[in-house]
């Protein structure tokens, strides 16, 4: 599909899940020993096939370091699924999925190895007649992007002679502005923009798409969708988990550049966007990058950061950051962001857009709260003056995802008693889907699609770290003081509910 064509799957009525098969094509997995393969991309892939999504002939090649054979990834895969896919997996099904799985040995710097890849890649087209459609998924280490581009196309593999070739690029998109320019004038020197895929999760999750749909296909929402009525919004990614093993990339990453550089700031844009002309790639992708540039400096005062000490979590006692594995002992690596944002639009004017990220916090969830202004005037009694609930929309990413709808009304009784409720609209009980199908696959069905709709384009990134880099800079040129500053199992640091405060605000927590 090119860029300026609507996208040919919007269906106005649908039965089960909407979509449609894609041409045959083959997957090669850089990095396929790593926990992002088994954890997600396979998991993702099986699901496609058991509803019937994936092309009758498609193939994967897994190319990683370690020597293992097609049968001893095919076993490692099945565990793999078996521990994070919540789909049946009979040995049936299995059986005709495993056969489309195999593995090449390789190293990714080493140009023989690609001569390798090269051969294998044509002797599974053969073997199951797929046509010369390849994509090359990096869930490789960052550093190995730029090489891994090179070598592709040292060896011819980077353009198909009778077919497509297209690359998917895992986050982080390099570590700030400067180097993420120079990773993408690298991966430009093989291979085009159409051709580049830079994937986040977050947009293939179906209520983030449904914040469009929820505002441009609903008269109703839309005209209130500004300052007049707006008062604020938070944006909350929360997590129970600690940072487990990836402590040697935490201490280099830290949470604003793992979080807030990517999955809030297009949280933010999805919230903020306006109209675009068409649901295709350059429409909506013009309007969220619009929305990057409108984003006001964060003030100093406005970012709040911490790190999580030893605390509870479900009542189990768990350690502090310092203490987890590879991490070093006087670390101020920051595990916990809120900052205040505002965008400098007509639209926006005056509302201030909170983003708040951590580790080790309360509760795992995920969700996009929308605070509107109280009526003008309210014939009702006040509290100190002012309303005690406001109305609230929460677009709810996890858990039970869907959109909620908080409101005032009567309570029954013979005098008039104001009290909060709530409209659900949860997929569970809307398409009877205990959990809406994984992100990942959405965004896998449109990269064999040729769909970048839902994929980030190189100047929403540039965009992205000019926004991040100075909060990062100020980081690093004032060390924090007092870390850890939040216990394990906590909202995060005090700080961040003074943020609120100040502006006579607090954190949602229903």
């Amino acid at each position: 599909m090119t860029g300026g064509d609507d996208r040919t799957t919007i269906q106005t009525e649908c039965q089960g899940f909407a979509g449609r098969t894609p041409a045959p094509c083959l997957m090669v997995i850089f990095g396929a020993s790593g926990d992002l393969t088994g954890r997600s991309l396979m998991p993702s892939l099986y699901e496609l096939a058991m509803k019937g999504l994936l092309p009758e002939r498609f193939a994967v090649l897994g190319f990683a370091q370690p020597d293992w054979s097609d049968d001893h990834f095919r076993k490692r895969m099945y565990s793999s699924i078996k521990e994070h896919c919540d789909c049946d997996l009979d040995s049936g099904r299995w059986d005709e999925f495993a056969q489309r799985l195999h593995y090449l040995p390789g190293d990714f710097t080493r140009e023989q190895d690609y001569h390798d890849l090269d051969r294998r890649i044509e002797e599974i087209r053969r073997d199951a007649e797929l046509p010369d459609n390849v994509f090359f998924h990096l869930a490789a280490p960052p550093s190995f992007f730029g090489t891994i581009a090179d070598k592709l196309a040292a060896v011819g593999l980077s353009r198909g002679e009778s077919g497509w070739r297209r690359l998917v690029i895992e986050k982080p998109f390099g570590e700030d502005r400067a180097s993420a320019r120079e990773l993408h004038k690298q991966l430009q020197s093989v291979f085009d923009e159409g051709q580049i895929y830079r994937i986040d999760h977050f947009l293939g999750k179906e209520t983030v798409q449904n914040m469009l749909v929820f505002r441009f296909a609903n008269p109703s929402f839309e005209p209130v969708w500004n300052h007049r009525f707006i008062d604020h919004v938070q944006i909350t990614v929360a997590e129970e988990l600690g940072i487990g093993t990836r402590g040697a990339f935490y201490e280099k990453t830290g949470v604003v550049r793992d979080m807030i550089q990517n999955h809030l700031l297009q949280l933010l844009c999805m919230t903020a966007i306006e109209p675009p002309v068409a649901y295709n790639p350059q429409s909506l992708r013009d309007e969220t990058v619009k929305v990057l540039r409108a984003i006001q400096p964060p003030q100093p005062d406005g970012c709040v950061c911490g790190q999580y000490g030893p605390g509870l979590i479900e009542g189990e006692q768990v350690a502090g950051y310092r203490d987890e594995d590879k991490v070093a002992t006087d670390s101020t690596t920051a595990t916990f962001a809120a900052m205040k944002l505002e965008v400098g639009t007509w639209r926006w004017s005056g509302v201030p857009f909170y983003l708040r990220t951590g580790k080790r916090l309360a509760r795992k969830f995920t969700e996009v709260a929308v605070f509107f202004k109280p009526t003008p005037h309210l014939m009702f009694p006040l509290e100190d003056g002012h309303p005690r609930y406001q109305n609230v929309l929460t677009f709810r990413l996890q858990p039970e995802e869907g959109i909620l709808q908080r409101f005032i009304a009567k309570r029954p009784g013979s005098e008039i008693c104001l009290t909060p409720v709530h409209s659900r609209f949860l997929y569970a009980d809307a398409f009877g889907i205990s959990s809406p199908p994984r992100a990942y696959g959405w965004l896998l069905l449109d990269v064999m699609e040729g769909d970048q709709t839902l994929f980030a384009r190189e100047d929403w990134i540039d965009q992205a770290w000019s926004i991040v880099d100075p909060v990062v800079s100020r980081l690093a040129d004032n060390s924090p003081e007092g870390f850890p500053n939040y216990a394990a199992g906590s909202w995060g640091p005090e700080a961040a509910a003074e943020l609120l405060e100040r502006d006579g605000r607090r954190w949602k927590s229903d």
